[in-house]
């Protein structure tokens, strides 16, 4: 049974676009580019997929043979399969396997602009940063991540629930009967979080003790990986760091962590290596005096995520009773789940075509603390968000941050329905996706 992903939208107005660039589609391990891909390729009377890890028969086609209208003869030929502009999607997965066919992408482009050409890979930013210019201008990165809350509520058949969800905004409550509907089904989410093995599993049992099991899977999975990632780095060391920021989600990346044989500079090719491979995302401090965001960073100040929830809090050990029976946000917030949940729906609810930093806003001043979980640009708006469910009086830092940067309002994300008071509006944990939504201004 498949899901419906974002992507699918994505890879539809891809299909009918004339001339269209070959698509790109990056992401971490097992979050369902394949799939997808596969799903896709039933709009087509032709479907050829090539896995060059599995297939290196096809690694030696790209490297031997340098006309594209060549390879795509011996590919018609190989595959028996017709190869017509139009008709047939040629799918090249685990394509970092094959560098001279990364390099190719762009003479598809050139030479056949009406062929659907799609190409994916697990560790496809390490052949990437090899290939630094490979095809700028004439082929487009589609970035997936796991399941955002939303696409887990259309897992689940709930999209009239999706749809009054994403009507809802501050003026406009969601009615309190699907407000109570909607954190139950949140509370499940941070526990299944959005891994597609995860979630298909849910979905077809409804067994979230085999969810834990099936997760337990992938972090054995994950972890074995470690040794795919680069020689140099003994997978020991990976595995040391992951865990250290792991133990530091919500806060700010401490190198001191008891490391007996990894110094800073080391620790920090690991962490640029997770990042790599889609495993970890920074949230990089930012002073926010103006747009963009990016432009005022100190990367000395930099808190770390991991890509999903399930895996976090399942690494973690969180109580799962505690999760689902409590509406207190400080329990559903233990490790900082909630920041990280809020963090990872930022990413997923931006566009798919574009790498979305994420940012935060710390001052360390004598007597004058402050932290505002993330701040982002809304059109020529910078908005800070606070991860709380205290009274005003709680949100001190937003306060100080609006004052300081002139903000035309802040966000508090919490377990409350929708609401507004002062400059301050409120967005419950739910509806984070709902944040970038022009409505709010």
């Amino acid at each position: 049974m498949y899901i419906e992903r974002k992507i699918d939208t994505e890879l539809m107005e891809w299909f009918r676009t004339p001339s269209r660039k070959p698509l790109l589609v990056r992401g971490a391990r097992q979050v369902g580019k394949s799939t997808a891909i596969r799903n896709f390729a039933k709009h087509f009377d032709y479907f050829i997929e090539i896995n060059f890890d599995e297939q290196p028969l096809y690694q030696q086609l790209f490297e031997k043979t340098s006309d594209v209208h060549d390879v795509l003869e011996q590919l018609a030929i190989i595959t028996q399969t017709e190869i017509i502009e139009g008709k047939t999607l040629l799918f090249l997965d685990e394509i970092q396997a094959c560098l001279p066919a990364i390099s190719k992408l762009r003479y598809f482009y050139e030479k056949k602009p009406n062929l659907h050409v799609i190409a994916a890979g697990s560790l496809l930013e390490f052949a990437l940063a090899e290939l630094p210019s490979f095809g700028v201008g004439r082929v487009r990165s589609l970035f997936m991540y796991p399941f955002s809350f939303i696409e887990f509520l259309g897992a689940l058949n709930e999209n009239r629930l999706v749809n009054m969800l994403q009507q809802s905004n501050p003026s406009k409550p969601i009615p309190p009967i699907f407000h109570e509907k909607l954190k139950i089904y949140l509370k499940k989410f941070l526990i299944i979080g959005g891994m597609p093995q995860a979630v298909q599993t849910y979905v077809t049992k409804g067994d979230l003790l085999e969810v834990q099991r099936i997760l337990d899977d992938l972090i054995i999975a994950i972890q074995a990986d470690f040794v795919k990632y680069k020689k140099k780095i003994p997978p020991a060391s990976i595995k040391a760091v992951f865990e250290s920021i792991v133990n530091q989600v919500g806060t700010k990346y401490r190198y001191t962590n008891n490391f007996t044989s990894l110094n800073n500079v080391a620790i920090k090719q690991v962490i640029d290596l997770l990042e790599m491979v889609g495993l970890v995302y920074p949230v990089t401090h930012s002073s926010s005096n103006g747009i963009p965001l990016g432009a005022e960073i100190n990367g000395k100040k930099t808190k770390l995520l991991i890509f999903d929830t399930g895996i976090y809090q399942r690494i973690l050990g969180l109580k799962v009773a505690d999760l689902l029976l409590n509406d207190d946000v400080e329990v559903i917030n233990k490790g900082n789940i909630a920041e990280l949940f809020v963090g990872l729906e930022l990413l997923k609810s931006s566009h798919c075509y574009e790498r979305t930093g994420l940012y935060y806003w710390h001052r360390e001043a004598k007597n004058s603390q402050a932290e505002v979980d993330y701040v982002i640009q809304n059109q020529e708006f910078i908005v800070p968000i606070e991860v709380k469910a205290g009274t005003k009086g709680a949100m001190q830092s937003m306060y100080l941050f609006m004052e300081e940067k002139k903000s035309t309002f802040g966000i508090r994300v919490s377990l409350e329905n929708f609401s507004e008071f002062e400059k301050v509006k409120v967005i419950p944990l739910y509806a984070v996706s709902n944040i970038k939504n022009n409505a709010f201004q």
